[in-house]
């Protein structure tokens, strides 16, 4: 067992409970410099839902030349598609598995394997809009259009991810009337959910309320808003607790803070899994994660990766429980699972 959790000292004005989206198979690991064995992520993939996470975002249906760490989409969701839906302890909600797609045709390849999550990724910005799509804004959306009528047709569920929200490597601040302006664009295609991304962390806690603010003022419900922060300057937890005193109750993160942007070099890591956890539940919310279990599977795949996780709570934890036995009899009994 871990012998140190945080004080339980719950603050007023915040969430009873949040749902943490994770993002590290897929936003985690199509950064990283070698391609990581299908075998590895599925794995990764039930260690997570094992350690209590509810939403974990596989892969992307993208074309294996711009992004070829995702090659394997098609080998990779079937393994671990038995995993959507199960049940988890008392009260926690079923598992989802999203997937993203940047086009017609990666929609048609996840809807074929019975993905019924998809997500499409979008930014406020010319400059990263043709970075990442050799696109416009105005075109990425005119692209987008078809994309998440299809899957609302199909009774998929679709998530709009808005990339430099907050400022972007070529064109510095980005004008909270913009991200506002794109966001609604983006609802009136039929998104389900808006996740507000700080894609090389320049974000501050003043920021993200106005423009939470900004887009409440705007006609769009808090409920409907996720956020995803990268830690480029440490400011990823402050501007998360900034976003929940706003009513905000879905977060993005990446387990080991795995992660960055391969368009945008100055984007680091994302906000760690572990490290947003262990704030939460020092604020008395509930995650429905085992902090130990997720220690333990960062852990398993930072050695896998051959490197140390950049999370600063799973250095800590890790090390006061080398010699705990739940670290091997954890993560690891997952026959359960493998079988599906």
């Amino acid at each position: 067992m871990i012998d140190e959790l945080p004080m339980v000292l719950p603050a007023e004005g915040l969430p009873a409970r949040v749902r943490v989206h994770e993002v590290g198979p897929r936003d985690g690991l199509q950064n990283e410099q070698a391609i990581v064995p299908v075998e590895v992520k599925a794995e990764f993939v039930r260690r997570l839902v094992d350690a209590g996470l509810r939403t974990v975002e596989v892969t992307s249906f993208v074309h294996p030349r711009w992004v070829p760490q995702l090659a394997d989409a098609e080998r990779l969701f079937p393994a671990v598609a038995g995993l959507a839906g199960l049940a988890g302890h008392e009260g926690d909600a079923a598992v989802r598995l999203p997937v993203l797609v940047p086009n017609e045709r990666g929609l048609e390849r996840a809807l074929a394997l019975g993905a019924r999550e998809i997500a499409v990724f979008g930014s406020a910005t010319e400059s990263f809009a043709k970075a990442n799509l050799n696109r416009t804004v105005d075109e990425a959306l005119a692209m987008f259009a078809p994309v998440v009528a299809r899957a609302k047709e199909a009774g998929a569920g679709v998530r709009g991810y808005l990339s430099m929200c907050f400022g972007d490597p070529w064109e510095g601040p980005v004008p909270v009337e913009r991200v506002v302006g794109v966001c609604r664009r983006l609802l009136d295609l039929g998104c389900d959910e808006l996740s507000l991304g700080d894609t090389i962390g320049v974000a501050t806690p003043g920021h993200v309320t106005a423009l939470l603010t900004a887009l409440n003022e705007a006609g769009v419900s808090t409920e409907r808003l996720a956020v995803h922060f990268h830690d480029t300057y440490g400011q990823a937890l402050a501007n998360t607790l900034a976003a929940l005193r706003h009513g905000v109750t879905t977060v993005d993160a990446s387990a080991g803070g795995l992660g960055g942007c391969p368009y945008a070099r100055s984007a680091t890591g994302n906000l760690a899994t572990e490290d947003l956890v262990w704030m939460l539940h020092g604020l008395g919310i509930d995650t429905g994660i085992d902090l130990d279990r997720l220690t333990a599977t960062s852990v398993w795949m930072a050695e896998r990766l051959g490197r140390p996780s950049p999370s600063r709570t799973v250095r800590a934890l890790a090390s006061r429980s080398a010699d705990s036995p739940r670290n091997t009899t954890g993560p690891d009994s997952l026959d359960s699972h493998k079988e599906q």
